[in-house]
C-alpha cells in the first residue's frame, strides 16, 4: 500500500508539470523574454517555499556542511532553470503532449544511464533487456506523440 500511495503522489505531482509549462510560457509572452519568466518562476518558487520552512521551523541549513559535497550537488537549480525555459520555449511549439513526452523520454533515458552508473547518489541498478524495452516504448511514445508535427518540420 505504501508504494501504491508513493506512486500515486508522483503521478499527481507529474500531472503539475504541463500546467507550469503552459503557464510560464504565457507568463514569458507577457513579460517579454523566456528568462524573465524563468525567474519569476522561480522566484514565486522561493516564495511558496520560505513560508513553509517557516511553520514546520525546519533549521537554518550549515553552510559548512555543504561544503564537503560535491559539487554535483548544485546541478539541481540549473536543470531547473534548463528545464522551465526549455517549457516557455518549446511547448507553445509542440504542445502540451508533444513537450511532456519528449521530456519525459529525455528523463527516462538519463534515469537509465545515471541508473547503469549510479550517478548522483545513487546506487547503481543493472540494465536489462526489460529496462531497455521500456526506455525504448517511451521513445517510440514519444515520436508516435509527434508524428503529425513531424511532417511538419
Amino acid at each position: 500500500m505504501h508504494a501504491l500511495f508513493l506512486t500515486i503522489a508522483a503521478v499527481l505531482a507529474g500531472a503539475a508539470v504541463p500546467f507550469q509549462g503552459g503557464a510560464n510560457a504565457a507568463l514569458g509572452r507577457a513579460l517579454g523574454h523566456p528568462l524573465w519568466a524563468t525567474l519569476a518562476s522561480l522566484a514565486i518558487s522561493a516564495i511558496c517555499v520560505i513560508p513553509v520552512l517557516v511553520a514546520i521551523r525546519a533549521p537554518l541549513p550549515l553552510i559548512s556542511s555543504l561544503t564537503a559535497q560535491p559539487k554535483w550537488v548544485w546541478i539541481g537549480g540549473v536543470a531547473g532553470v534548463v528545464y522551465i525555459t526549455a517549457a516557455i520555449l518549446l511547448m507553445p511549439r509542440l504542445g502540451a503532449a508533444g513537450f511532456m513526452t519528449a521530456v519525459i523520454a529525455g528523463q527516462v533515458v538519463a534515469s537509465l544511464i545515471i541508473d547503469s552508473v549510479g550517478a548522483v547518489g545513487l546506487a547503481a541498478r543493472p540494465v536489462d533487456i526489460t529496462r531497455l524495452t521500456g526506455v525504448a516504448m517511451v521513445m517510440l511514445g514519444a515520436v508516435v506523440i509527434q508524428w503529425p508535427g513531424l511532417s511538419k518540420m
